[in-house]
């Protein structure tokens, strides 16, 4: 992704009617499924020592329209995580 004029920032709706605006942290694809990781917005800024909880959706496709949807189950969600740790690492390890 590239940073240079700053994060993507989306706003979605919970089932309960909460907005919260993510921040995208990465994209992958497994199994012809793409995926992105989000975390809130402002997460993890200066002098915030909380952990920071990372937010999963995959692209489903719905009358010829994507739509981004939550993971159907703890085992796609496991893999998932694993995979964006997998690069996030990857990444550091470069560095």
């Amino acid at each position: 992704m590239n940073e240079e004029f700053g994060g993507d920032f989306i706003t979605v709706t919970d089932e309960d009617g909460t907005e919260l605006e993510l921040e995208l942290l990465d994209v992958v694809e497994k199994d012809d499924t793409i995926y992105h990781a989000f975390i809130p917005a402002g997460a993890g800024e200066a002098g915030d020592e909380e952990e920071v909880e990372i937010v999963l959706l995959k692209v489903v496709e719905e009358n010829g329209e994507e739509f981004l949807s939550t993971l159907d189950s703890e085992e796609e969600i496991e893999a998932v995580y694993n995979l964006f740790m997998e690069r996030l690492f990857e990444d550091e390890d470069d560095e």
